[in-house]
C-alpha cells in the first residue's frame, strides 16, 4: 500500500522575488530548503530574469553549465535529492506538473549531483547541464530544476510530506542571434474587487517571441487636494506566451479616494520596461468605469464601449418613440417582422 504524500511546492525566483534570491517552503518541523542561480550569461548580465531563472538561446549542438547554490534552514541535516522536470505555461501562468514529469528539454538537462547532504544552516553547490542536440528544431521550451526532501510517515507525521523548490528554465533554441522580447500595455481600466477595494487593470500583450514574466509598480498623482500615492505592487504570477494577452491587476487601499487620479503604470520583463499613463476616477460600488486616457497609444476599450452603449441606447429610444407615432397596423407589422 502507498502512503499519503503531501507535496509543497514553491518556485525558486518567481515573479517579484529580488535577483538571485532563494525562495524556500517550510512545512513545520520536516525543514526549510532553497535553490538559487549563481551565475548568468554575459549576454544577460542586465537582465534581471537571468539571476533568477535559467534563461538562454542557443544553438542546435551548444552545451552549457550554470552552477547552482542548494541551502538547509532547518535544525537537522537533510538529504536534498536534486532532478530535473517539465513545465509549461498554461492560463498565463508558469505551470509545473506534479512528479518528475519529463519534455524535450528534460531529456538533455543533467545533474552533477541527484542527491546532496546538507548540514543545517549549511549551502552547497550543484551544477546543472544542458546539452542541446544538434537535431534540436527552433522554439521556446520550459523545464525546471527541482530540490527537494521527504518525509516518511511515522506516529507523529502520519502523512508523507514532500517538500521541494524549484529553479525555472526558459531556453530558447534556434540559428542566429535571441528572438526579440518585447510588449505593449494596450489597457488601462479602473475599476472595483469584490471587496469594494479599487483596481487598475491593464491589458498586456506579448509581441516579442520568448515568454515574458511581466512584474510592476503603479504611482498615482494628482489626486483629489493634489494627494500622491504609492508605488503599488502589481499583482504577480502573470507570464506571457509570444502574441498572447492577460490582465494585470494592481489593487489598491480600501480608504483611497475615487478621484480623479493621474496614474503611472510601470511593467517590466526582464530588460524590457513599459510605462502607460491615464486620468482615471475608480467607480463606486455597483457603479460603471470611468477613465480618461492621456494622449498616446492607449487603447481604452471600456471607456469606448461605455460611449457605445449610450450612443445605441439613445439610438433605440428614438426609435421606440419614432413607433410610438406611427399607426397601429406598422407597429403590429414590426413586431411581426421582429
Amino acid at each position: 500500500m502507498f502512503a499519503p504524500m503531501l507535496l509543497a511546492v514553491l518556485l525558486s525566483g518567481a515573479a517579484g522575488a529580488p535577483a538571485g534570491a532563494s525562495r524556500t517552503v517550510d512545512e513545520g518541523s520536516h525543514g526549510t530548503i532553497g535553490i538559487r542561480l549563481l551565475e548568468a550569461p554575459v549576454s544577460h548580465r542586465d537582465d534581471p530574469r537571468a539571476f533568477s531563472y535559467v534563461v538562454d538561446h542557443l544553438h542546435p549542438g551548444t552545451t552549457i553549465k550554470r552552477k547552482l547554490e542548494v541551502s538547509n534552514a532547518s535544525k537537522e541535516i537533510q538529504r536534498i535529492a536534486l532532478y530535473p522536470a517539465s513545465a509549461d505555461i498554461v492560463g498565463n501562468s508558469f505551470s509545473t506538473p506534479p512528479g518528475r514529469s519529463t519534455n524535450e528539454l528534460t531529456s538533455w538537462m543533467s545533474l552533477d549531483h541527484t542527491s546532496i547532504d546538507i548540514p543545517p544552516g549549511r549551502t552547497e553547490t550543484a551544477q546543472v547541464t544542458i546539452q542541446v542536440p544538434p537535431s534540436a528544431s527552433r522554439g521556446e521550451r520550459y523545464g525546471v530544476v527541482w530540490a527537494q526532501v521527504s518525509a516518511k510517515p511515522d506516529a507523529t507525521h502520519p502523512v508523507r510530506v514532500v517538500n521541494r523548490v524549484g529553479l525555472r528554465v526558459y531556453l530558447d533554441i534556434g540559428p542566429g542571434g535571441e528572438p526579440p522580447s518585447d510588449f505593449e500595455i494596450e489597457n488601462l481600466t479602473p475599476a472595483r474587487a469584490p471587496d469594494g477595494r479599487p483596481q487598475l487593470l491593464a491589458l498586456v500583450h506579448n509581441t516579442g517571441k520568448r515568454a515574458l514574466d511581466m512584474r510592476g509598480t503603479l504611482a498615482l498623482s494628482d489626486g483629489p487636494g493634489g494627494l500622491r500615492a504609492g508605488p503599488f505592487a502589481a499583482d504577480l504570477g502573470v507570464t506571457l506566451l509570444p502574441e498572447a494577452s492577460a490582465p494585470v491587476t494592481v489593487t489598491l487601499d480600501r480608504q483611497m479616494p475615487d478621484g480623479p487620479w493621474r496614474v503611472e503604470l510601470t511593467l517590466a520583463s526582464g530588460m524590457v520596461k513599459r510605462t502607460a499613463t491615464a486620468t482615471v476616477t475608480f467607480p463606486r460600488a455597483g457603479m460603471g468605469l470611468s477613465v480618461s486616457p492621456d494622449l498616446g497609444p492607449l487603447t481604452l476599450f471600456a471607456a469606448v464601449g461605455g460611449l457605445a452603449a449610450l450612443l445605441l441606447g439613445a439610438f433605440a429610444l428614438a426609435v421606440r418613440r419614432r413607433r410610438r407615432t406611427d399607426t397601429d397596423t406598422d407597429v403590429d407589422a414590426g413586431v411581426a417582422a421582429g
